[in-house]
């Protein structure tokens, strides 16, 4: 099982950036996918859930209206849309999947 996090970066309060979770080694659509993040002194929580067929989907409050979680299993890649983004949103994003982790990919929210 492998997951590749990509696409974050230092972003601007209000700004936007795409997380994309590339994975190989099993299969995708059997599976699914729940992004997570971790801020600096504080647990790995979950952000977000989309299931193996990606007709369902589940949001933590604080990212509600926000952030959209999506999966392309053509592509076995999964994707964190994340707008208005705030400083509190700062954090080590994860992927997991099929009882992995990804090396995560940090996310900047400052002016």
């Amino acid at each position: 099982v492998q997951l590749v996090e990509s696409g974050g970066g230092l972003v601007q309060p209000g700004g936007s950036l795409r997380l994309s979770c590339a994975a190989s080694g099993f299969i995708f659509s059997n599976y699914d996918m729940t992004w997570y993040r971790q801020a600096p002194g504080k647990e790995r929580v979950p952000v977000a859930t989309v299931s193996g067929v990606g007709r369902a989907t589940n949001y933590a409050d604080s990212v509600k209206g926000r952030f959209t979680i999506s999966r392309v299993n053509s592509k076995n890649t999964g994707y964190l849309q994340m707008n208005s983004l705030k400083p509190e949103d700062t954090a080590v994003y994860y992927c997991g999947m099929a009882g992995s982790w990804g090396q995560g990919t940090q996310v900047t929210v400052s002016s």
